[in-house]
Order: C-alpha cells, then sequence, then structure tokens
C-alpha cells in the first residue's frame, strides 16, 4: 500500500512538472556589447501594482543569478522603495537618480501578458495505447476504446505569463539586449521568479552578454 502511495505521488509529481514550463522564446543583443563586472546594473521589474511580492521575486532572483556571475547588480525595490518614485518624475530626474545611485546599466522585465486559457481535454485520445490494428485478445481491445469513448473528460485552465526583458546602457544611451520569454502554469511565484532568472543569465552568457564565471 506504501508503495502505490509513492508510485501515486510520483505520477503526481510528474504530471505538474509536464504541465509547467518557463521558457525563452526569442532574444538578441547588439554584436559589440559585453557588460563589466564592476559596473552596477539596476533591475526593475514592471507589474501590476497587486503583484507586488511578485516584483520583489522576479527583481530579487535576477538579482542574485547575475552576482552568482561575479556581477554588480541591484534591485530597484530594494533601492527606491515600494513607492515607485521613478514613475513619478521624468526622464531626466529618473536618469539624475541612476548617476547619483551610480547606475550604468537598467533592466526592465516587464510583465506584458498574463492570461487564463480553458480548454476541454477529451478522454478519448485517438487509438490509445493498443495501436491499430490490434491483434491481441477482444477483452483489452473492448476495454480499452470503451474507456475512451465513454468516460468524461475534463477542462483545463492554464495561465501564461509573458515577459519582455530589456537591458539599456545609460551611458551609450541604447538598447543593447532583449528577451522574450513564456512561463505557463508556474507552481509558485518564487518558482517562477527563479526559473526566469535562470534562463535569462544563461541565454545572456550564450550570447556572450556576460562572461561565465
Amino acid at each position: 500500500m506504501k508503495k502505490l502511495g509513492l508510485f501515486l505521488m510520483a505520477i503526481g509529481l510528474l504530471s505538474v512538472t509536464a504541465c509547467t514550463s518557463t521558457k525563452l522564446t526569442s532574444s538578441w543583443k547588439t554584436p559589440e556589447a559585453r557588460l563589466q563586472q564592476e559596473n552596477k546594473i539596476m533591475v526593475i521589474a514592471l507589474v501590476p501594482a497587486r503583484e507586488r511580492n511578485l516584483r520583489i521575486l522576479m527583481e530579487n532572483n535576477l538579482v542574485s543569478e547575475l552576482k552568482k556571475e561575479g556581477y554588480n547588480a541591484v534591485s530597484a525595490y530594494a533601492t527606491y522603495g515600494p513607492d515607485d518614485e521613478l514613475a513619478k518624475g521624468d526622464e531626466k530626474a529618473a536618469l539624475k537618480k541612476f548617476r547619483n545611485s551610480d547606475v550604468v546599466q537598467v533592466m526592465t522585465i516587464a510583465m506584458v501578458d498574463k492570461s487564463r486559457e480553458k480548454t476541454y481535454v477529451p478522454s478519448y485520445g485517438g487509438y490509445g495505447p493498443y495501436g491499430y490494428p490490434y491483434y491481441g485478445g477482444f477483452w483489452p481491445y473492448y476495454r480499452g476504446w470503451y474507456g475512451r469513448m465513454y468516460d468524461p473528460g475534463y477542462y483545463q485552465v492554464n495561465t501564461k505569463y509573458q515577459w519582455d526583458t530589456n537591458l539599456y546602457d545609460l551611458k551609450e544611451k541604447k538598447l543593447i539586449y532583449n528577451a522574450q520569454t513564456d512561463s505557463v502554469d508556474p507552481p509558485t511565484a518564487y518558482r517562477q521568479a527563479y526559473l526566469f532568472a535562470r534562463q535569462i543569465v544563461k541565454d545572456m552568457q550564450k550570447q556572450q552578454l556576460i562572461a561565465k564565471n
């Protein structure tokens, strides 16, 4: 009985893993861009006000991953607080604030979309595990088809996040890196932020924007 319980638990974990994903869909950088470890990078997550906890997690995880690689990254929320003073001023005031904090690059993480999609998953899924044609006994064939024809299906609701990441060089006054990322059914906000940060830093290394530590 104990083995059965462990087996069912393993199946459940595999199902959750199969339905959740965080992946990079596209990215690019300017050919000559390469970050210096001593330059300060300000990480700013742009999310709805009600998602404050997610903002903190997105910033902190990306800061943490960049620091692991030896880069001087800081969180905007930790630096300027929850009132988002940057949004209250104009561009000139924001740039002055960055200069006063010795910021050289600014990385923004924008939640461009969050959607929920409900789809019906039928129990009948084609020919099933027996293939076609089936030359075995009658009963396995009959039960296999009967279950697929008459067992009810179920509705599945997926939550999808779309993120747009930009890295600006304040000295050069231009965009030097962009990445598009999708996250489907993250089990927790922390897990989404962690996987997102890992994907971004890995891609920045692949693009040779940052060096591998």
